[in-house]
Formats: C-alpha cells, structure tokens, sequence
C-alpha cells in the first residue's frame, strides 16, 4: 500500500479475509463479556454509539462519519507505530492514527505492538466523547511543544498512564477507561480484581516522573475523579513544569513513595 509522508495509508478493508475477521470476533466476544461493570460508562455509550461490534473489523470511514460530527475526530489507517512527530500532529489535527492489520491467532493475550483490535475497540470509543476528545487534541498539541524541549519521557508518561492504562473513580467503585486495559482480557481483570498493584490518585508531578514497563502488568495505575478533572490538570503550559522536573529524580514503577494517596477498588457486586 502506498504510503504518504504522515504514514497514512489506505486501510485496505476488503482485503481482510475471513480469518481476520474471526479473529476480531473472538477477541471482540470475550472482552464483551468481561467489560460490563468494569469499563467506565462512557466506552460503553461510545462503543455502542460507534456501533463496534463483533460482526468483524470496523470500517474506519464509516466509524469517522459518526465521530467527525460528534467531536471533530476522523481515523486514519497506519501501518504500526509511527515516528513521535507524526503521531503529535495527527493528535493535534484531531485524527487518530490506527493500525490497520490484525494480530496472529497465536498472539491472542499478548502483543507488544498496537494492533486494529487495540486501536479500534481500546482507544476509538472513547474519541466519541467530547472531554476526552478534547484532551486527547490538547495532548497532540503538547507533544510538538515537547518534542522541542526534550521532554518527551516526561509527556510519554502522561499517555501511557491516562490514554493507555488509566482508571476513574466512579460512585460504584474504579472503572476502567485506558485502551492497554480495555483490549486485554487478562489486564482488566488483574488491574480491579488483583491486590497487588497500586491504585494512586492522579497527580500530574507523580505520574511525570513514574517510569513504566512495556513488558508485563503495570505496577501502578493513576486514578482521576472524572475527565474534567483530567482536561484540567493538563490545560496549563507544562514548560514551567518541565524545567521544575528536570533535576527530580525518576521513580520506578513498583514504588511507593511520601504524598502517594491509595484509591479503594470498591468493586460493585
């Protein structure tokens, strides 16, 4: 497939032969089954709205036709990971970059890469919302600031801690609203059910500075009290903060450190 200097390509849907699709419907029905009562309300609307579904791999002109007049966002169709300034400016520009191919039967639970499924069912319901859209525009924009200031480790960390793994509080107990959780079967249920990890209350400096690792189970996940309280915390120019950072030392996932503040499973039965 051709490829354009901002690494948009063609999704190329008719080309998905049925095993594709199979495997979209395997991952998509047992997510379906565990995702009630621990995704947030808000991917629940946002996938039933976009109407994602188990039918096969999405369309992903038909799922901006109905995100573009709620909230601005198209989806475009990459080949993989794209270099950090592509990613920035697609963000920005309100589209969302997505994998366009489908993992192998044998990487079912686990892949290092982003696929369709992860792209599409993690990240794409959640476009649909008008905060977190907002947010997720705002982050691109900040990106490109970052990217000239050598802080992209410190704006990386906000990503994977928020879009990727985050959770929010809800009346009910913690819910789960980042795409790495959303698309894996093991990780949401590890991230409510499992003792281990801590669950700390977000706090922009922390999660800065909070390494992570691509390779397992996150050791910590941040909590926010809503999607406003996410927008805000990051509205303001983060140069001032970037420079307060940069003599601070890093902390290792598996940490604990003075001022953490411990957030409650709360599990609805």
């Amino acid at each position: 497939m051709a490829k354009r200097g901002d690494y948009v390509i063609d999704q190329g849907w008719s080309a998905y032969t049925g095993e594709h699709h199979a495997i979209w419907r395997t991952l998509f029905e047992r997510q379906a089954k565990l995702l009630p009562g621990r995704a947030c309300g808000e991917y629940l609307r946002g996938l039933a709205q976009l109407g994602v579904a188990a039918d096969g791999i999405p369309d992903f002109e038909r799922l901006s036709d109905i995100l573009e007049p709620a909230t601005g966002w198209r989806i475009v169709a990459v080949p993989g990971l794209v270099p950090d300034e592509t990613f920035f400016r697609h963000l920005a520009n309100r589209r969302f970059p997505a994998t366009n191919w489908i993992r192998a039967p044998e990487q079912m639970d686990y892949l290092q890469e982003p696929d369709v499924f992860h792209d599409v069912l993690g990240h794409v319901p959640m476009l649909i919302h008008p905060v977190f859209a907002d947010y997720l525009a705002a982050y691109g924009r900040g990106g490109l600031k970052a990217a000239g200031l050598g802080a992209l480790h410190r704006l990386s960390r906000l990503y994977w801690y928020t879009v990727e793994f985050g959770l929010i509080r809800r009346p009910e107990g913690l819910r789960i609203y980042g795409s790495g959780i959303l698309s894996s079967r093991t990780e949401s249920v590890y991230c409510l059910d499992d003792p281990r990890p801590r669950r700390l209350a977000f706090d922009l400096r922390r999660v800065m500075r909070t390494e992570y690792r691509i390779d397992r189970f996150q050791d910590t996940y941040f909590v926010i009290d809503g999607f406003d309280q996410l927008f805000e915390a990051t509205r303001p120019d983060f140069t001032p903060l970037y420079s307060e950072l940069e003599d601070l030392p890093d902390i290792a996932p598996d940490c604990t450190v003075p001022g953490d503040r411990g957030v409650p499973i709360e599990l609805a039965a």
